[in-house]
This record gives structure tokens, C-alpha cells and sequence, in this order.
């Protein structure tokens, strides 16, 4: 028998969890909970799976299949990855039966792609592995300049190869293990049909084409394809994975995409060059590595501005925002808001559950906000506990900016948080938070004045009792009605 004891700062939890040796898979826990505040309630459901298994999942050992992490997603998502992978395997194998043996101009070609396709993962994996790590979730793979030009020069056969040995690689130096096997086999599933679909068009061309150039026409049709092909899979598994995702998040920004058109060009030059003299293909190499250190500090200065744990703004990027935006000058028809939140009792999570635990905490009330406000709205995590929201509304609707205050408030202490833990999923819930606001120009013409009476705002509310809105520092704090929030924005 083992004993596990949790220490609240109110309250003392025990938790007695007996395992029997003759049968590892039967556990049960008797929990005791003493003086359990209202303002923090959480439940532990102990996971049905034996230890052995979930000892087992390893993401380090990829031969045991049953353990990886794919099974845990939804049916629906696993069937279309494994088709997508289906297809590729498929559409090979039929270019390696009814294709002819490649030509050693072709091999040539095939094996200097390679090569330099491997020495320019080599130079950059440690851009790579940063710019993984700043861009997800929809990562720009800059390998695409040399698979592209694959798909245009070689035999399908070989360019499927190129995209495969290149992906694999990628992926060693770069992305294990932090990104799963199965998902870099569906991005090269990916890359496998958009070579073979741009390879297609290419071929389909130079066939039929009488009054045009055959080779700049294919090479334009081919590229409109690859991207086409590779940015409806990823998106498409994108929207199977994530719930009610934006088409930003699925297709990426516009940035984003004209970085891969960008690549995808180059590789079309690529091929270009490697039918006049492939030698002059290496002069494309130091024009990559300088154009991946200028696509770094892109990523870096949109990763400086970001709160790591929220992804909402850092307090240094809310407040200079916030500035630029209060100096223009506002229409007759308008006024801006300040609200300063503070999850109350926030430590209490922390202790009780962990850091890892308050972090989650954190990333679901800042979906709650950026959910509340709209998207012209700045919303930022001010440290710890604390956010910022600098709202905008109609000059004569300024009721309506308590009524999202009051909106997140209710939505706030609607939460539940569900953390996984070593004895299985435990909900966080019973959450609240103090609001305390400010209305510009009224209460400040400039942002530090603003923020004052927010903040004045809000430690009247934690005084007055926590959990509630109070707009300026006059008046009392309140909690407005559900018919009241009905008519507010």
C-alpha cells in the first residue's frame, strides 16, 4: 500500500491507492477530502489502463507500434492519415511497375539533389530546430526547394525517393523526438503526392502543349499543384485535429505561404539549372542559408512578443501596443477600455496540483479571453495571474465594455481544466476571477493613467470579496445579471 499526501493550504487531501501485485491492472483509490474550499473543487479519475502499458509508451522506441501516441486520437483522424499514407504507398508502387529503369543522367541528377540536399539540412539544422519550435502549428519545410526541383528533372520514381530520404533526414537532425513518427510519415505521405501530382502535370504538358512554352507553362501549373496537393492534406488533417480551427491556423498566414511559393520557385529554377550544367545548382546553396537566417529573425521577433504559456501578448508587446494604439486619434463615436483580470486564489492551484498544471489553467482562461473580446482587441498576459484587455466600443454603449468584463468573468468560473497526471485525468474547475476597469478618455488620457485606475479597480474588488466587475474606482463592485449580459455585446 502507498500513500500519497497532498498539502493545500486550507485543506488536507489523501489519497490511499492500493496495488495488487498478483493483478498490476486493477487499481482503486479511496480519496478523503477535509474542509474543501469553494472556490477551488477538483476531481481525480484513476486511468482502467494497466501500469505496464502505460509504462510501455515510449516515444523513444518506435518499433512498439501499439504504444504510439496515434491510437490515442479520434477514429476518424487515424483513418485519414493512414489512406493518405495508403495512397502514396500505393501511387509508388504503381510508378515502380509500369515505369522504365532511370537513365544515368537521371541518377546523376537524383544523387546531386540528394546530396545537397542533405549538406544544406547539415548547415542549418540548428535554424531549423529554432524555427520548428517558433512556427508550429504550420511549419514552412524549406527542404521543398530541392524535392520540387526533383519532382520536375526525374523519373516520378526518384523524385518519391528524394522526398522520402530528405524528409527522413530532416526529421532525424531536427525534429526527433519532439515530433512523432506517425507525423512525419503523413508529411512525407504529403510530399510524396504532391511530387507525384506535380510530376504528372509536368509530364501531361510537354505532351499536349503546341502554342506555349511547354517548360515555363508545366513549371507554373506544377507548382500551383505541389501546393495545392500539400496544403489541403495538412489542412484538412489540421481541421480533423483541432476544434473549430481558423484558416489561418490550417493553411497558415499569408507570410507563410508566400515563403513556400518563394521556395517552391527557386526550385523550379533549380531544375532549370540542372538541365543546362547541374554544377551551377551550388551556387543556390549560400542563397538558402542566408534566406533561412532572414526567415529566423522573422519568426524570433514574432516569438519575443508571445507569452510562452498563453501565446497572448508579453507585457512589454501589450503595453507598446496599447500605446500606439491610444495615441491615434479615436473616431467621435468611440471609447477604449482597460480591464485588468486576476485569477483569484491562483497559488492554491500551483500548490495543490503543480506548475504544470497552473499552466494549462493559464492557457484556458486566455482562450476565454481571446473567445470574449474581438479580434481588433489587445489581450495580453501582464505576469503571473494578471491580463490585460484594451477594448473598443461605441461611444454611447459604454455599458457594454462591463458586460464583456462580466462575460469573461462568468465564462471564467465556467471552466473546467482537465490535467492528465500519473493516477489519471484530474479537472481543475471552480475557478474565479476579479476585473477591474478603466474608460479612456475619461479616467486617463494616456495608458499609464489608465492602468492606475484599473489596477485601483481591481485590489477593491479582491478587498471587497473577489470574484466580480468593477469598472473605474467609483461605485461598488458588482456582478451583473444574466438578462443584463443578454443585451451587452
Amino acid at each position: 500500500m502507498c500513500v500519497r499526501r497532498t498539502n493545500f493550504s486550507r485543506f488536507d487531501e489523501f489519497i490511499v491507492t492500493h496495488r495488487s501485485r498478483s493483478n498490476p491492472s486493477c487499481d482503486w483509490v479511496r480519496k478523503l477530502d477535509y474542509a474543501r474550499p469553494t472556490y477551488l473543487r477538483s476531481r481525480v479519475q484513476m486511468s482502467q489502463e494497466p501500469a505496464e502499458q502505460r509504462i510501455a509508451k515510449n516515444p523513444d522506441r518506435p518499433w512498439r507500434v501499439h504504444a504510439w501516441s496515434i491510437w490515442e486520437m479520434p477514429l476518424h483522424l487515424v483513418v485519414s492519415i493512414v489512406l493518405v499514407e495508403l495512397v502514396a504507398l500505393g501511387l509508388t508502387a504503381l510508378h515502380v511497375v509500369s515505369g522504365s529503369a532511370p537513365e544515368y543522367d537521371d541518377l546523376f541528377r537524383g544523387a546531386l539533389l540528394v546530396g545537397l540536399g542533405l549538406v544544406h539540412t547539415e548547415c542549418v539544422a540548428r535554424t531549423e530546430r529554432v524555427r520548428r519550435r517558433v512556427s508550429i502549428p504550420h511549419y514552412i519545410n524549406m527542404t521543398s526547394v530541392w524535392i520540387f526541383a526533383g519532382a520536375l528533372v526525374l523519373p516520378p520514381v526518384l523524385a518519391v525517393l528524394l522526398a522520402v530520404v530528405l524528409q527522413l533526414h530532416i526529421w532525424i537532425r531536427t525534429a526527433r523526438p519532439r515530433v512523432p513518427y506517425y507525423r512525419n510519415a503523413f508529411t512525407t505521405a504529403t510530399m510524396v503526392l504532391a511530387c507525384l501530382a506535380a510530376a504528372g502535370v509536368t509530364e501531361r504538358i510537354h505532351e499536349r502543349a503546341e502554342h506555349v512554352d511547354p517548360d515555363l507553362l508545366g513549371m507554373l501549373l506544377a507548382l500551383l499543384v505541389f501546393t495545392a496537393v500539400n496544403t489541403a492534406l495538412v489542412a484538412g488533417a489540421i481541421a480533423l485535429s483541432t476544434p473549430d480551427p481558423s484558416v489561418s491556423t490550417m493553411v497558415g498566414h499569408w507570410d507563410d505561404n508566400v515563403l513556400e511559393v518563394a521556395m517552391l520557385s527557386l526550385g523550379a529554377l533549380v531544375a532549370t539549372v540542372l538541365m543546362v550544367n547541374p554544377w551551377l545548382v551550388l551556387l543556390v546553396l549560400p542563397l538558402l542559408l542566408v534566406l533561412h537566417r532572414a526567415v529566423l529573425v522573422r519568426h524570433l521577433e514574432e516569438a519575443a512578443t508571445t507569452d510562452g504559456k498563453t501565446g497572448l501578448l508579453n507585457a512589454a508587446a501589450w503595453h507598446t501596443r496599447a500605446e500606439q494604439r491610444l495615441s491615434k486619434r479615436s473616431r467621435r463615436d468611440e471609447i477604449r477600455a482597460v480591464l485588468v483580470l486576476d485569477l483569484d486564489h491562483f497559488k492554491e492551484v500551483n500548490d495543490s496540483h503543480g506548475h504544470l498544471a497552473g499552466d494549462q489553467v493559464l492557457a484556458a482562461v486566455a482562450s476565454v479571453l481571446q473567445a470574449e473580446v474581438r479580434s481588433q482587441d489587445l489581450v495580453g498576459r501582464f505576469g503571473g495571474e494578471e491580463f490585460v484587455v484594451l477594448l473598443t466600443a461605441a461611444a454611447d454603449a459604454e455599458q457594454e465594455l462591463a458586460f464583456v468584463a462580466e462575460r469573461i468573468r462568468r465564462r471564467v468560473a465556467d471552466l473546467q481544466v482537465e490535467v492528465p497526471t500519473a493516477d489519471g485525468p484530474l479537472t481543475v474547475e471552480g475557478l474565479s476571477v476579479s476585473v477591474g476597469g478603466s474608460v479612456h478618455p475619461r479616467d486617463g488620457h494616456d495608458l499609464r493613467a489608465l492602468l492606475q485606475v484599473a489596477d485601483s479597480a481591481l485590489y477593491a474588488v479582491k478587498r471587497a470579496g473577489r470574484n466580480a466587475v468593477r469598472m473605474s474606482t467609483t461605485g461598488p463592485p458588482r456582478s451583473w445579471t444574466g438578462e443584463d449580459v443578454r443585451f451587452g455585446r
